[in-house]
């Protein structure tokens, strides 16, 4: 198990976490509820929402609205999921169950109705008594991933419940979803590694982490952890973000393929760092907040603004199969309008836990809020590959959980030498010797594999009109700033001290 600890060193540019912040398990287990929301999480939310404040209740507005969020919402388990060509294809009604049960469950703890949990749990129940496989083409690593780590999330909100099966659930999860996700992580489905783009890796990732941390098992968020830090596919931070400029901005890998792929994956790694986060391990923070360079080059790009593009060329294909190479030359072109609910989550903690400035960020979120969740972003299933509500989930006051319980030193992030462009480049052709299938299309802003990526503009033209006052106010300095020297030292909770 990985914690934060409570010292300062000398010297080298490491900073060592308060205990307050972020919160740490105690004991053998890990924090509960620990994945994307703490107790204090809910407990403000509730508050906030209670006492009508800017601009929870605009969040908790969007999510009462949502047809998922509804008590009573029937769940329709399949034993076998399907996702991918080839295959009778029902995926589609697992992550709508799957969204009804967060909903439900963080309506519950908002608002307080009884209604909304026996829901959640009626869904989550029915899904554990009867799912036993996931199938289809490579793009069953998707649903794996992708629907592994948003169902864990929805039962970490209703765990304690006396009616939750929680045994049987963990093993759902162990047996069904997270096999799948560390197989890929390993095995790239036979693929050469840089086969696959960064948001399979992540997928992967953030199923592996919370399972690991529903189920109270070290070995897989050390896995994961390990993977984001070093993994050599392209999902760990530094593939995805492979060239810092001395601008500060870190070119996000994906964009040289389109903008929605791109915005997914600045979304799950987010998902990825939060969860982490919430259990005392900051990678949000880890290689000189390496991921806020990469969300703040994605979020002006996402603005209209121009940003640089190192080409590079990938290997692509099957090991002893087919193979070969694809080149992305310039990041791919954007519509201004298109949107995620992936912004509050990244901005609120960058500029209010850890006090940094983020102009881009400030403006992409600002203009997303209030963020919706699944079945508010378009019918597809890329509209449900986040969870969502964050002005609802993620707006926090500047200083909470900063280190120490207040907001944490600046310091220029420009300081990070450029990188070479030659870590592994792209990579999401289906590992099959044939033509590419799922999320195999080449760069380019009209690819859309499975679903997975383009995301809908369902939520676009009056969303700055309904943003919070105070979200807009935050600070829109030039430059991005960072925690000095950019690492929080985090030791093993039963062992030495792991090196960066």
């Amino acid at each position: 198990m990985l914690k934060a600890t409570g010292a300062t060193a000398a010297g080298v540019g490491v900073v060592h976490l308060a205990a307050a912040a972020p919160a740490a398990a105690a004991g053998p287990a890990y924090a509960h509820p620990g994945l994307l929301h703490t107790r204090a999480d809910l407990d403000r939310m509730a508050a906030k929402v209670k006492a009508g404040a800017a601009p929870y209740a605009a969040g908790f507005a969007e999510l009462t609205a949502n047809r998922h969020a509804q008590s009573g919402w029937t769940a329709n388990p399949q034993a076998t999921v399907y996702r991918g060509a080839g295959s009778p294809q029902n995926y589609a009604i697992l992550y709508n169950d799957v969204h009804a049960a967060y909903q439900n469950g963080l309506r519950y703890h908002v608002g307080g109705d009884e209604a909304h949990a026996e829901t959640a749990v009626a869904i989550l129940n029915a899904w554990s008594a009867k799912l036993t496989s996931l199938a289809g083409s490579a793009d069953r690593f998707l649903a794996a991933g992708l629907y592994g780590y948003q169902i864990a999330n929805a039962a970490e909100l209703v765990r304690d419940r006396p009616d939750f099966e929680l045994e049987r659930f963990q093993k759902m999860l162990t047996s069904v979803f997270a096999p799948l996700s560390e197989s890929f992580l390993t095995h790239h489905n036979n693929a050469v590694v840089t086969n696959y783009w960064p948001n399979w890796d992540l997928a992967a990732l953030a199923c592996v982490l919370a399972t690991g941390v529903f189920c109270d098992d070290d070995r897989r968020v050390e896995q994961a952890v390990e993977y984001f830090k070093n993994g050599a596919g392209l999902g760990s931070v530094r593939n995805a973000v492979p060239v810092v400029h001395d601008d500060g901005l870190g070119e996000w890998l994906e964009a040289g393929r389109d903008q929605g792929h791109a915005l997914l994956g600045v979304g799950l790694m987010g998902t990825v760092c939060e969860m982490a986060w919430n259990q005392g391990i900051d990678l949000y923070g880890h290689d000189d907040s390496r991921f806020l360079k990469g969300a703040q080059y994605v979020a002006k790009w996402s603005l209209g603004g121009d940003v640089p593009y190192t080409a590079n060329t990938r290997k692509k294909g099957a090991i002893g199969g087919w193979s070969g190479t694809e080149t992305a030359s310039d990041a791919a072109a954007v519509d201004p309008t298109m949107t995620r609910p992936i912004w509050a989550m990244i901005t609120n903690h960058y500029t209010k836990r850890r006090g940094l400035s983020a102009p881009y960020l400030t403006r992409i979120a600002a203009k997303a809020s209030p963020e919706g969740g699944g079945g508010d972003y378009g019918p597809n299933s890329g509209g449900y590959d986040q969870l969502g509500f964050g002005t609802l989930a993620f707006t926090r006051e500047r200083g909470i959980a900063g280190v120490g319980g207040s907001p944490a030193p600046s310091a220029s992030t420009s300081g990070s030498a450029p990188t070479s462009a030659s870590a592994s480049t792209s990579g999401s052709a289906s590992a099959s010797a044939s033509a590419s299938t799922s999320g195999s299309a080449p760069a380019s802003a009209s690819a859309s594999p499975s679903g997975s990526g383009a995301a809908a503009a369902g939520k676009a033209g009056d969303l700055a009109a309904t943003g919070s006052s105070d979200a807009v106010a935050w600070s829109a300095a030039t430059g991005v700033t960072a925690l000095a020297g950019g690492l929080l030292l985090l030791r093993r909770r039963k062992r030495d001290a792991r090196g960066e």
